[in-house]
């Protein structure tokens, strides 16, 4: 049976003051103009107090006060951020001794040495893919399986063997490798590999077993540096599902076995927000403690603002 209704009535409704209502947006947040000649502090400053405006200027903060404080700061990342050039910054922080460790996936090996070799890399897939030729550069197969092939028998992990070999091999490109300046500075670079995610899997001379115990041993030397976290920096950059994988079971390793890791800073960086980073890296692990920072954007454009943000905020 179908019923009538009339217009809801208005007249009786209850109002109170706007002054006595809690507002999530105030004029005192806003941005502040640009004045000619400032410095990039006082462009932070004029970055409004709202959303990743002030996100971006709070992993600043704890990235500063993380450096002054000796903590740890690691730089997860995958290798999309060495293809966009951003190989001079995360070198250079290295060098100021404000990371601590490095991890990377499998392809940043590739990448690595590729510029440290040549200073090229990136190969045009949609151009080799139809003739097979895709992954097949001789230069960069036999270089790292050699490499790989030598941990296996040093008991070396995979960024430190790899690392190294550049180095000695001085390569004409050196100061490009994020993987020579972790040999030449004491840094760990850590690289996790899912076998078959990479072109070197398919070149005859690759030792699947070397590469299998050295990536395993880079998660344990990994796992150890994630267990000194606590009062530290943990950035994801442009990884989507290994390298979160890889943080949470270190999370929960160092855990395990007795290590302090309450409170701390993670942040992701991407362009968009991905299920595994947003979940194994910005949320469960600071459950009980710490903050966590999805900041959305081009590496290229917000890694060096980060970085410039640092190094002015410690002076």
């Amino acid at each position: 049976m179908s019923k009538k209704f009339e217009p809801i009535d208005l007249s009786q409704i209850k109002t109170y003051p706007l002054s006595a209502r809690k507002s999530r947006v105030s004029a005192s947040d806003f941005a502040s103009v640009w004045q000619k000649g400032a410095g990039f502090t006082d462009f932070l400053k004029t970055l409004p107090d709202i959303l990743a405006g002030n996100q971006i200027r709070t992993v600043i903060s704890c990235t500063a006060d993380a450096v002054r404080h000796k903590k740890s700061i690691v730089f997860a990342m995958g290798a999309h951020v060495i293809k966009v050039g951003l190989t001079p910054i995360i070198v250079d922080l290295m060098e100021r001794q404000m990371i601590t460790a490095v991890a990377m996936n499998g392809a940043g090996i590739i990448h690595d040495l590729e510029l440290a070799m040549a200073g090229v890399t990136s190969e045009d897939v949609s151009a080799s893919l139809g003739d097979g030729t895709f992954g097949m550069a001789r230069e960069t197969g036999a270089f790292l399986c050699d490499a790989i092939g030598s941990a296996g028998k040093t008991g070396q992990g995979l960024g430190e063997v790899i690392g190294a070999a550049i180095v000695e091999n001085n390569l004409p490109y050196l100061k490009h490798s994020i993987l020579a300046a972790g040999a030449r500075l004491g840094i760990p670079v850590t690289v996790h590999v899912a076998f078959g995610t990479d072109i070197i899997h398919m070149h005859p001379g690759f030792d699947a077993q070397a590469a299998g115990e050295a990536t395993h041993r880079d998660f344990r030397t990994f796992a150890s540096v994630v267990g000194t976290l606590e009062g530290g920096v943990y950035f994801n950059i442009g990884s989507a599902v290994i390298l979160p994988e890889v943080f949470l079971k270190a999370v929960t390793l160092a855990r395990n076995l007795g290590h302090r890791l309450n409170h701390f800073t993670t942040v992701n960086m991407d362009f968009i927000r991905h299920y595994r980073p947003m979940t194994n890296v910005v949320c469960r692990p600071t459950a009980h403690g710490g903050q966590g920072f999805h900041l959305t954007g081009h590496h290229e454009i917000m890694l060096p603002l980060i970085a410039a943000g640092v190094i002015e905020e410690i002076g």
